[in-house]
């Protein structure tokens, strides 16, 4: 089958890792569904596969992409959960959870294998494309808004970096609940896109708000880390599920954190059940994920690069 897969490790050039071409299908197994991928997005996870982050050598060559919808053998439409071996379904519970493409081939390619428990039910009125950008940018979002914040309708929370799957999840989720909604952005187009996405406002990147917020929403890492700790009021919160700009932030700010009893929490992805909900959550409001663009698997390298540059706004999906 034609997939689209990691063949070396290249941290300086990770696209000089990637390949096209044909991997073996995936065998069924007890326990285990084979889905026909029906469509999967991008996600930074595959930049950083592509470093060796998370992906040793040995276990190449790795088809990646870990989010996909699709049809199972039964002939159901499903959504993948991406987290395998959270629950010990269809793996052991002494097997430490992973992300797909960490120990089990991907879902870009014609089909890939999860544990049978890993699929939902993909509601009808989303499409194939909606769906498969939900199970890690959207999930990471819907848990670092309404598990980890600690926010309440009416709060106002700050996004850094429009343009991103994660950031411009949390634009629209957070509107849909009830929040006050800032973004950043360098990019003065992807501000006044985030606008359009239903930020209440907009600021360049670094710039001094009107007033601190509530919760601040961290993807970026090193280059918004300052900033993030300065924007908020005092017993605020910081959730971080990312760091796309680096991991090291030039200073840590330890003494305003503790001064003012600053919140620091770490997100990442979700469980299955809070995929359930944020499902429902989408079908209930009608909110919709922000789609960039849509590729045929065979011009992932170009969605890729893309992903790397930061030249998008929304998710890339490909379609095998």
């Amino acid at each position: 089958m034609f997939a689209a897969y990691a063949a070396r490790i290249a941290p300086d050039d990770p696209l000089s890792g990637l390949e096209l071409g044909e991997r073996p299908e995936p065998e069924a197994r007890p326990g285990w569904s084979v889905v026909t991928v029906k469509a999967a997005s991008l996600n930074h996870h595959d930049l950083w596969s592509l470093r060796g982050v998370g992906l040793p050598a040995e276990k190449l060559p790795m088809i990646l992409g870990c989010d996909a919808a699709g049809v199972d053998e039964d002939g159901n439409e499903v959504v993948l959960h991406s987290v395998i071996g959270q629950t010990g379904h269809g793996v052991g519970p002494k097997e430490p959870r992973s992300i797909l493409t960490e120990h089990y081939q991907g879902s870009f390619a014609e089909k890939v294998a999860v544990p049978t428990w890993n699929l939902l039910p993909k509601p009808a009125d989303l499409s194939f494309e909606e769906a498969a950008c939900l199970p890690t940018a959207w999930l990471t979002a819907y848990r670092m808004l309404f598990t980890n914040a600690g926010v309440k309708p009416g709060d106002t929370v700050l996004v850094q970096g429009a343009g991103g799957g994660v950031a411009t999840a949390l634009i629209v989720l957070g509107k849909a609940a009830g929040l006050r909604v800032w973004a950043t952005s360098r990019d003065e187009a992807k501000g006044a896109r985030a606008v359009d996405l239903g930020a209440d406002a907009w600021f360049p990147s670094g710039a001094r708000l009107p007033e601190r917020v509530d919760a601040v929403m961290e993807t970026v890492g090193a280059a918004t880390w300052s900033h993030s700790i300065k924007s908020l009021r005092p017993g605020g919160t910081l959730v971080i599920s990312g760091a796309t700009s680096g991991p090291n932030p030039p200073a840590a700010e330890l003494t305003r954190i503790f001064f003012l009893e600053l919140k620091v929490v770490g997100s990442t992805m979700g469980t299955k059940e809070e995929l359930g909900q944020l499902l429902s959550f989408c079908r209930t409001t009608g909110v919709r994920p922000v789609i960039d663009s849509v590729l045929p698997l065979a011009e992932a390298r170009e969605g890729f690069a893309r992903l790397e540059k930061g030249d998008m706004f929304g998710k890339i999906v490909l379609k095998p």
